[in-house]
């Protein structure tokens, strides 16, 4: 096989500062368009190089350098092949360690994918590409004039770590100047804030109503309002209801952003943030969220069939999550639930969700091949 860009390496064998980035199994190594034998081996990506370790005879390992990959391409599966990455590289230094062969026919490689997971690894791989770590550290391939291969003495490598040390010890001080400058002007907008609140409760008639909403709404998103706490609001129903009140109020801008619809893991999540120090229990964030039709605020929590919690805005009702969904269907012809996710802007469990609730109205029909599951429009009803 003719493969002069690559090279032999020892198995686990890492040049310093290089990380594995991405591994897949079941990748087959192609010399242009034409197999070869390395047939089926564990492809890791690194920081520095591209590994492909033999998985049935041990101790056979190439090595591509990254620096030498001039572009990628990305070939889709079809119905009978595997995806496949192509990999255009230059020619290699005349310094290269010793590999398989001296020439290789063709200016590429193709990675075969057998086992999926091609589209994730493409991506690593032009990530590093970008951000090209390799010319940050020296590299076993790499030599100076006259042959000789580049090292560090015992001196070197104590200055180089000593200056690192220097400049970490600079940074953390830095840092922490900063962290006692933030938190001198917290407690300061603290105290403006608790003064603010207080006055609002003096004034209750001096202030209107839309007023003292939208400045607890605006302590709500940057965080230091005063939460409701047990201690300030008792147990049982009533913490419950003043808790779900204020959830609403912090919720209306981003469930606004999500598309009408947060499953009850992200909305514990980002309320706790709010709250600081005042945290909630899931059981609290759930038990505010069942309150919500009780105290007729604009928004409720649902449960689809699959189980899945969301709290759910009143503006964005099933029959317009239904006709939302079948408009993007209609305009892309058919959908994965990836791709509904990335054009909706909501993660993929609410995208399945939206796809699996419009078809149960029988707006949509399902196509599960080989390829994935996709969706499209049920023209029986709409021709």
């Amino acid at each position: 096989w003719q493969m002069d860009r690559s090279y032999w390496v020892e198995p686990g064998q890492f040049v310093p500062g290089e990380n594995v980035v991405s591994q897949q199994g079941g990748v087959r190594l192609y010399d242009g368009e034409e197999r070869t034998s390395f047939e089926s081996g564990n492809l890791q990506l690194t920081t520095h190089r591209l590994i492909w370790d033999d998985e049935d005879q041990e101790g056979r390992v190439l090595a591509f350098d990254l620096s030498l990959v001039i572009k990628l391409e990305s070939v889709a599966a079809s119905f009978t092949k595997s995806a496949k990455t192509v990999v255009y590289l230059q020619p290699a230094p005349s310094s290269k360690p010793q590999g398989p062969s001296v020439l290789q026919r063709a200016d590429y490689i193709k990675l075969s994918f057998r086992k999926k997971g091609q589209e994730e690894f493409h991506r690593m791989f032009l990530q590093q590409l970008v951000e090209k770590a390799w010319e940050k550290s020296l590299h076993p391939s790499q030599k100076v004039d006259g042959g000789l291969k580049m090292r560090a003495g015992i001196m070197e490598i104590e200055r180089g770590i000593h200056k690192k040390q220097k400049e970490a010890g600079h940074q953390v001080s830095q840092a922490f100047k900063d962290l006692d400058a933030l938190i001198d002007k917290a407690k300061d907008m603290v105290d403006m804030v608790n003064k603010f609140a207080a006055k609002i409760e003096e004034k209750k008639g001096a202030v209107s109503e839309d007023e003292t909403i939208a400045f607890k709404a605006y302590l709500l998103s940057v965080g230091i309002s005063n939460p409701v706490t047990r201690d300030t609001h008792g147990t049982g129903s009533n913490y419950h209801n003043e808790l779900s009140k204020q959830l609403a109020a912090f919720l209306e801008k981003p469930l606004q952003e999500a598309g009408g619809m947060m499953t009850v893991t992200d909305v514990y999540c980002r309320f706790n943030r709010a709250r600081g120090m005042e945290l909630v229990s899931p059981e609290d964030v759930l038990n505010a969220c069942r309150a919500f039709e009780y105290l007729q605020l604009p928004m409720r929590l649902r449960q689809f069939d699959s189980g899945v919690l969301v709290v759910q805005s009143l503006s964005h009702s099933e029959q317009y999550i239904i006709e939302d969904t079948a408009k993007w269907i209609k305009e892309k012809t058919s959908l994965s639930a990836q791709e509904l996710s990335r054009l909706a802007g909501v993660s993929i469990m609410l995208s399945s969700e939206r796809l699996l609730i419009t078809e149960k109205a029988g707006v949509i029909c399902r196509d599960d091949s080989v390829e994935g599951l996709r969706f499209y429009l049920n023209r029986f009803l709409s021709e």
